[in-house]
């Protein structure tokens, strides 16, 4: 009882509160629990969330890293990119991209409660309507629609009013959102000096860059105002939203922190192949084992999900093999389909002398502005720094389409997004304006493999970055269509020349060079357990995500996604959880 009364001091919790939170496997020893949810990332928070409503359910949580309470970093917006690189980040590197010259990149994962929900970009983008009706398409369950989902799009969202509380008529449609839901999403809360510029450019611009009134419509594309997982000034992550702290005082939720699953191990009964038993890792290394009277939910996420799977000898029987690692179900697309969206920064200078622009690099600024943040949740710390994001297709005569086929969901679709920063996160700290131009219907695939079969080695992460020539062509047109943007009259007098190597990069040769040298991950990854058919011989589980050929065992992440979404990822994995949640329910006839 110490060490859980010392935890909930932690959590900031006090000693009123009955919440199950441990730290040590061996309280957990005499539980028998119903479901067993594999990583309290953002899709296994939901889970958790919403089958312990019923408290006749145990139900367990295991996550590798610790606590996100009293994290403040994952608290303040502004703080986006500081939690990359620390205990609270897995720290992954991906393999040499041939496709980027041989260099490797960091991915950036969230190892907390919370997940990547907890240290993201707070963006709250849901995709195209034609996204989730190829998902549909695709799985054969039309469940997955645009128009069968939006009861999950609106479970899941709590709209609120920005930090700054100002009038927000004409930058967002109503009726598109939900009101009462769990995660808070909300308009930028910190005016930026370029928000008159960048909405006179889509009256001058209007042909390529039209205002778009609510980006989460289903319909995306043109330029609005970004929308994104902050609530009172702070960030709303998975952990904050549903597991806080009324979720966290059931009875029947037990959260284990800083615990790793190394496997998920079969009992067979009859003909069919059950999952029933997690592997943990205790402090001393030894392995301890868990059971689940109903069903495992993995939701270990894009790179641990099919880490897990693999070194439970689920997965192409020929490459386990070489390994050592005995096949269990052979489902060879397990770790393939790995899909990112790749990223470009683009930057001008300008005649600004916002002070703002400074907090990048004023630590004595930024230190003022983090005590107003702590005081009363408002002032520049209160945004990521992009107030407005544009998404544009590809012109349908273009060259590039002529060439390749189209890797989008339909007309409806973008290929192309932009967001568009001042200095304050401009990518370019100082006095700049720029955009993070990505491509996000790439064409390129990768892989999630193992190097060895130690179950506490880092997977081998090669997302092949670039290898689709369409995306080298796509990346190229997002450049020139950024320098048109600033182009616009709009922006005369206040954006001079380009910032960086890109300065001198004119030719389609020299931008290729460019990007190639210079592209980076966006970690929107999905794919690698993806979804198929009843039946299908492809894909690693079925329309309702149970595992192919087997059963209790369950993929919950956007692992399952068999491609990404033309969005960040983060809304589309909390609508995937939602209605995860009710196919579960269902099929255990659960309230």
């Amino acid at each position: 009882m110490q060490h859980l009364y010392i935890w909930l001091l932690i959590l900031g919790l006090g000693s009123a509160v009955s919440g199950i939170i441990h730290q040590d496997i061996s309280a957990i020893a005499n539980v028998d629990f119903d479901f067993i949810v594999v990583g309290g990332g953002t899709a296994g928070s939901v889970v958790a969330s919403r089958l312990s409503e019923n408290p006749n359910l145990q139900v367990l949580v295991i996550e590798a890293g610790p606590s996100n309470a009293n994290v403040q970093d994952s608290m303040v917006p502004f703080n986006v990119f500081s939690l990359a690189g620390t205990r609270f980040d897995w720290n992954f590197t991906s393999t040499p991209q041939s496709g980027l010259n041989g260099r490797t990149l960091p991915y950036t994962r969230g190892h907390i409660l919370g997940g990547s929900s907890s240290i993201n970009s707070m963006f709250y983008t849901r995709g195209s309507s034609d996204d989730y009706n190829r998902f549909a398409q695709v799985t054969g369950d039309p469940g997955w629609s645009w128009d069968n989902i939006q009861s999950y799009i609106r479970k899941n969202e709590r709209w609120t009013s920005p930090a700054d509380q100002h009038d927000t008529s004409g930058q967002f449609d109503p009726s598109d959102h939900g009101f009462s839901g769990m995660t808070f999403v909300s308009l930028p809360g910190f005016s930026q000096e370029i928000d008159d510029m960048v909405i006179q450019t889509t009256k001058q611009l209007n042909h390529e860059f039209p205002f778009n009134l609510d980006m989460n419509s289903g319909k995306p594309l043109g330029l609005g105002w970004l929308q994104s997982t902050i609530g009172e000034g702070a960030r709303s992550s998975a952990a904050t939203s549903y597991l806080n702290l009324t979720v966290i005082q059931r009875q029947n939720l037990h959260i284990l922190l800083e615990t790793r699953v190394t496997r998920i191990l079969p009992a067979t009964n009859g003909t069919d192949l059950s999952f029933r038993t997690v592997e943990l890792l205790s402090d001393s290394g030894a392995p301890v084992l868990v059971n689940a009277s109903k069903e495992i939910i993995l939701s270990a996420g894009t790179i641990g999900t099919p880490n897990i799977l693999l070194h439970s000898g689920i997965g192409d029987k020929d490459e386990l093999g070489r390994l050592g690692i005995a096949s269990v179900i052979d489902l060879p697309d397990v770790g393939k389909n790995l899909t990112d969206q790749p990223v470009i920064s683009i930057n001008w200078a300008t005649t600004s002398q916002n002070p703002f622009d400074g907090l990048l690099v004023n630590a004595t600024l930024k230190a003022t502005e983090l005590a107003v943040w702590e005081q009363n949740r408002t002032g520049p710390m209160v945004t990521v720094g992009i107030n407005h994001v544009a998404w544009l297709r590809l012109p349908s005569d273009s060259d590039i389409l002529n060439q390749f086929p189209d890797p989008s969901a339909g007309q409806n679709t973008p290929h192309l997004e932009l967001a568009i920063g001042s200095g304050m996160a401009s990518f370019f700290p100082g006095h700049f304006v720029g955009v993070g131009g990505a491509l996000v219907t790439p064409a390129s695939r990768g892989t999630v493999q193992l190097g060895s079969n130690d179950v506490l080695a880092k997977p081998l992460i090669d997302p092949g970055m670039l290898n689709s020539t369409f995306d080298v062509m796509a990346l190229r047109e997002s450049i020139k269509s950024a320098k048109r943007f600033f182009a616009a009259p709009a922006w005369k007098g206040f954006v001079l020349g380009i910032a960086g190597p890109l300065a001198n990069a004119t030719t389609d040769q020299e931008l290729e060079s460019f990007i190639r040298g210079n592209v980076f991950p966006s970690g929107h990854i999905v794919g690698t357990a993806a979804m198929s058919p009843q039946g299908a011989n492809h894909g690693v589980v079925d329309p309702d995500l149970r595992l192919k050929h087997a059963s209790g065992l369950r993929v919950v992440d956007a692992s399952v996604m068999p491609f990404v979404t033309c969005s960040h990822t983060q809304a589309p994995v909390y609508i995937i959880a939602e209605r995860a949640v009710d196919l579960i329910k269902n099929d255990w006839n659960s309230p």
